[in-house]
């Protein structure tokens, strides 16, 4: 069975995020497989990289697609992107190893929250507009925080308790980018909500309602407090998945 691998953009506004539901049919996921499907004219295997919630977006999500019968890279470039609605746009597209997986070969993941300090006519579903006036430099000490091994269990929502939220940070920056302000993090892999409560705490920092020893406080007692702060899913984008090989 050929395997491709497979970068796509999209603007999850209209979408229950990536992942197929039983519940709903506007998922991502869905979107590339009955798109795939269609071109191939029978069974396929689409799988993500990272499983963006309902409105979030990727820059460069990567994708594994399987299907029975081979056909040039090229044609499915074309083929799948004249066949996926608007929002959902492919990059480009590779031969891979046949055991290639998508999210269990990624080594890390990159996802960035866009801030805006300013009303904006055009980004409206691409950013969070935070009216109240943000320290940058005490969101990006803060920010530091969030680096190293540390336990997510406050910045999560598990409700069941099943997953591990215990992550590894290789890089967690606030920087000024014109009229907005922008969080980047990089990890191995993300837990429930985990960013957009992160964004959250930051902008309290940001507003003079946090100082830095309450974030390490967070980190080392598990709080429900950074729930009340979650970030709206419209500034967040998966920016770059990396594989080690």
């Amino acid at each position: 069975m050929p395997t491709w691998k497979l970068t796509l953009e999209y603007e999850g506004t209209r979408y229950r995020g990536w992942q197929s539901q039983k519940n709903t049919e506007r998922t991502v996921q869905g979107a590339l497989q009955r798109a795939a499907v269609e071109l191939f004219g029978g069974e396929v295997a689409v799988g993500g990289a990272g499983r963006t919630d309902a409105g979030v977006h990727a820059l460069a999500q990567v994708a594994h697609l399987k299907a029975r019968r081979d056909m040039p890279a090229q044609d499915i470039l074309f083929g799948l992107n004249e066949r996926l609605p608007f929002d959902v746009n492919v990059l480009g597209i590779s031969r891979a190893a046949p055991k290639f997986h998508a999210r269990h070969d990624a080594s890390s993941r990159t996802y960035l929250y866009r801030i805006s300090r300013r009303r904006t006519a055009f980004d409206k579903r691409l950013v969070w507009w935070v009216r109240d006036r943000l320290d940058l430099a005490a969101m990006a000490r803060a920010a530091k925080l969030f680096e190293g091994r540390h336990d997510f269990a406050s910045f999560c929502e598990n409700p069941e308790g099943r997953e591990s939220t215990i992550v590894v940070v290789e890089r967690s920056d606030v920087i000024e980018a014109g009229a907005e302000i922008h969080y980047r993090i990089t990890a191995s892999h993300f837990i429930w909500k985990m960013v957009r409560r992160l964004v959250g705490t930051l902008v309290e920092v940001g507003r003079g309602h946090l100082d830095e020893p309450a974030v390490a406080e967070l980190l080392k007692q598990k709080s429900n407090a950074p729930a009340k702060w979650t970030a709206p899913p419209s500034g967040l984008f998966l920016e770059k998945v990396t594989y080690s090989l």
